[in-house]
């Protein structure tokens, strides 16, 4: 005995194609080979086998019969002992159809599954494989004008849909009906989401317009004339929002990039100024705060101001020094031994910075020297 889907309010979608295998009395048929379920929901795959009454001159007897969707060691394991269908599973087999049932799907749950008999003549014979693809619930926004939009509740699966819907506003349950589309007013601080009626604790992702967005700067120091500098724009929305970035001019706003990053290289002084971004979906638009850049102009003034300085900064010890040493020299000259006077001006270091005067004070003292000796 199969157990009745529709009944059941399963929600299962079927490729309806009936698939015998075997031969000499065995074979096995399938309802389906191809199933598309909604994550949450609950699925059967319902298959019916024949068997000889008698195989190799004996009596052929069922033994045991189970479901499988991947093997240890070349030997099919039973999904009643694998630890990832723990307390999922069910089977049931009377009349010689054998039906399995998965509660509480998850995605990792598609794959491909296979029914299998064992007698006691040792013999086995396996189903067609059944293809199980789960998939999720998402709202699509059709379309929207002004404050209104039409949400559609949909997922993968083809085929005809049977099930009801259930919509929800900030979670809080708004609409129960059969069409899968629903026409909302929204805002910016309105989120939808659906599920099927029935299976209400696995909703869809929420749609929403963007928050507002944050705007950051890299870099985060102070820029200087001739770096680079990145602006960076988020927000969270869904669907994903679209970014535009602005600079504010005198009299309106100039759209700089479509992207959530706008890059200034080599960045100069003109580029000072107000920033900011904007973030779009088809549900709303949100701009963020104003981010103000300042680029720090260094000028060839200053430049050349910064030079000099650095120069007298280096030539002033320098100065002080020859000024000391040609002090010292002249102390020392004036007890030294008359008679050797070519030694008081050798590597005068100082030299380069005495002017014509002290140059004809040198000269006229050498002058005056022989007259001392006389």
């Amino acid at each position: 005995m199969s157990f009745p889907a529709a009944a059941r309010g399963f929600v299962v979608f079927f490729l309806s194609v009936q698939v015998v295998q075997g031969q000499h009395g065995w074979g096995v048929t399938c309802s389906s080979t191809e199933i598309c379920a909604v994550k949450g929901s609950t699925v059967e795959i319902s298959c019916r086998y024949t068997y000889p009454f008698r195989w190799r001159g004996g009596v052929n007897t069922v033994e045991k019969t189970f479901w499988f969707a991947k093997q240890k060691d070349g030997e099919p394991v039973d999904l009643r002992t694998d630890s990832e269908y723990a307390g999922r599973v069910e089977t049931l087999c009377e009349n010689n159809i054998c039906t399995l049932r998965i509660r509480n799907l998850r995605e990792s749950d598609s794959a491909q599954y296979r029914f299998s008999i064992k007698t006691n003549q040792a013999a086995y014979i396996e189903s067609p494989r059944v293809t199980l693809s789960v998939t999720d619930l998402q709202v699509k926004v059709s379309r929207a004008y002004l404050a209104q939009a039409e949400l559609r509740c949909q997922t993968r699966c083809p085929g005809p849909d049977h099930t009801s819907y259930v919509w929800y506003n900030n979670g809080e349950k708004l609409w129960t009906g059969m069409s899968s589309s629903h026409f909302v007013n929204f805002s910016s601080a309105d989120s939808y989401s659906c599920a099927l009626n029935g299976n209400e604790n696995h909703r869809s992702p929420s749609v929403y317009a963007p928050k507002l967005p944050s705007v950051s700067v890299s870099p985060s120091a102070e820029i200087e004339e001739g770096s680079s500098v990145t602006l960076t724009c988020s927000t969270n929305a869904n669907p994903a929002a679209n970014y535009t970035w602005y600079k504010d001019e005198t009299s309106y706003s100039l759209p700089l990039k479509e992207e959530p990053q706008l890059v200034l290289s080599s960045i100069h002084s003109s580029d000072s100024g107000v920033y900011f971004c904007t973030a779009k979906n088809k549900l709303g638009r949100r701009t963020s705060k104003k981010l103000f850049i300042d680029v720090k102009h260094k000028s060839p003034l200053i430049m050349n101001i910064s030079r000099l300085t650095l120069v007298a900064l280096i030539l002033t010890p320098l100065l002080l020094l020859c000024l000391w040493m040609r002090k010292k020299k002249k102390a020392v000259r004036s007890i030294s031994e008359l008679h050797e006077p070519i030694q008081m001006v050798e590597l005068d270091p100082c030299s380069v910075y005495e002017n014509i005067s002290d140059l004809n004070m040198v000269s006229a003292a050498r002058t005056e020297e022989p007259e001392e000796l006389v």
